[in-house]
Formats: structure tokens, C-alpha cells, sequence
């Protein structure tokens, strides 16, 4: 198999980064992905630094193992506390985050504005993203807060429902959250509520562009792949997708991006040898 039929490798916590991979499956139709969700540890919001760093290389070597020809950590929090270990761990094989591209975008884009940004305790304490920006961009204004909830509440699949409603309004409703130009949904999990987030704000008669990382980072895939020359050719990739602990929710949601039979694949990466 030459290198640019490789498969890109995308890994998370849990379903979030499927909104990454199915953003990347349809800008880039050619391309084999193979998927890690470590269901086991999920959520990685409230894990500490180390043991995400331990689990990140952890994955990076099960999808080289693979012969992923690119790595996508497709995880806020893991982005934040892990992608430069993950970087420096991993060989000959470029690794990419979800974080970087965003802030480009942010800082590109937004000038003199004031950005609002939600994710997990883990992503807002690291404190990644305001100091990001602000290096790119000093003009820019960057409101956090961490939203716990939501990460837990849509890997249950409660989303599009009063629940998740309930919970999402009490969030926007925070003054640290008002008056903003845009906010980023900063945990891949979040594009699953975009559109209730959306409802919020046009209630409210106010005009905040919402961010969705996935598809600004799978441009980054793409233009990451045509610099190394590693673009796929014409074919039918069959994506694979494995689970640290299987769950049937699991399997419902890949199913709800990547339509079709799709069968999971638990695989313990942690079990003692």
C-alpha cells in the first residue's frame, strides 16, 4: 500500500470527534479514516494533565500501528493538555489539533472583537485559547466558560430535546457569555447542539457567529495532506472505527454521521500484557 492510501487517524473521548471525521469524510470523499474513541475514559474534561498525555500517546501508537499516514487529535481537552507530547511521541507522522486551526481562524478573521468560548473545565483552566489568540491578535477579546454538562448530556444522546435545551440556556444565559461577536464551541462533542445554541441567541435578537471546529480543521487536514503530497487518489475507503468500551449509543451516533452498517470495534489499549 503506498502512503497517500493510508488512513487518517482521528481520535477523541468519545462521539465528539465524529463531527470532525464526518466534516473530513466530506470534504475529503477519497480518504480512509479509522477512528479511536476511548469510551473508557470518557469524559476527558475532568482527567488531569498526565493521564491524558498517557492516554493520547497510547492511542497515537495504536493508529500507527495502523499506518496512519496523518493524526487528528479530535479533542479539545486532549488538544490542549496533550498535542504537543502527542507531537513529540509520534514519528515521521504529522499530528494535528483542534485547537490551532480555530485560533488562526479567530485571530484571521475577528478583529477587535470580543469571542466568546465554551468547553470543558480541562480546555477553560488550561487557558489555551485566550492565550492563543492574543498572542496572534492582541485586539481580540476572548470570554471563557466551562460548560461540564454538555459533553456528558450529548454522549448520553440527550441533545434536541428539553433536556439538553434546559441545560444549554442556563450556560448562555451567563453575563460572561453576552455581548459577543462569535462563540467557539470549544469540545467537538458541541456541533451536535449548534443549532439549539443557535435558537438561544436568535431569541434573544443577538448576533453571534457560532463556531464549529470541525470544519475549519478538516481544511487544515486537507491542506496538511497536499503540502506533504499525500493526498488520496480515487477510491471507496472503508472507515474503521474502534472503541476503548463499546456502547450501543456509541454505535447509534457513528451511525447518525457515517449512515449505513457501521460495527464498532472495542479494543483495551490499557489491559496489562
Amino acid at each position: 500500500m503506498s502512503k497517500t492510501e493510508q488512513a487518517i487517524g482521528i481520535f477523541d473521548s468519545g462521539i465528539g470527534g465524529l463531527t470532525v471525521a464526518s466534516a473530513i469524510q466530506k470534504l475529503l470523499p477519497n480518504e480512509k479514516i479509522i477512528y479511536f474513541g476511548d469510551t473508557a475514559h470518557v469524559p476527558y474534561g475532568d482527567k488531569s494533565s498526565s493521564a491524558i498525555q498517557f492516554y493520547s500517546e497510547k492511542i497515537a501508537d495504536f493508529l500507527l500501528s495502523k499506518k496512519c499516514k496523518l493524526i487528528v487529535i479530535a479533542c479539545n481537552t486532549a488538544s490542549a493538555a496533550a498535542r504537543k507530547s502527542t507531537a513529540e511521541h509520534v514519528k515521521n507522522v504529522v499530528v494535528l489539533n483542534v485547537i490551532d486551526p480555530v485560533v488562526d481562524y479567530v485571530s484571521t478573521h475577528f478583529n477587535k472583537s470580543t469571542i466568546g468560548l465554551i468547553g470543558t473545565k480541562g480546555t477553560i483552566n488550561s487557558r489555551v485559547y485566550p492565550k492563543a489568540i492574543q498572542k496572534k491578535n492582541s485586539k481580540i477579546k476572548t470570554n471563557s466558560l466551562a460548560t461540564p454538562l454538555l459533553a456528558p448530556m450529548i454522549e448520553e444522546g440527550f441533545f434536541n430535546n428539553n433536556i439538553s435545551k434546559t441545560v444549554i440556556s442556563a450556560y448562555l444565559e451567563k453575563s460572561s457569555l453576552q455581548n459577543i461577536d462569535a462563540l467557539i464551541l470549544g469540545c467537538t462533542h458541541y456541533p451536535l447542539i449548534q443549532k439549539e445554541i443557535e435558537t438561544v441567541y436568535k431569541k434573544k435578537k443577538q448576533k453571534v457567529k457560532i463556531l464549529n471546529s470541525a470544519d475549519i480543521v478538516a481544511q487544515y487536514v486537507k491542506e496538511s495532506l497536499k503540502q506533504q503530497k499525500l493526498l488520496a487518489k480515487k477510491s471507496t475507503p472503508k472507515h474503521e472505527f474502534f472503541v476503548s468500551d463499546y456502547t450501543s449509543s456509541f454505535e447509534e451516533s457513528t451511525k447518525i454521521f457515517f449512515g449505513g452498517k457501521v460495527k464498532l470495534k472495542e479494543v483495551d489499549l490499557w489491559k496489562s500484557k
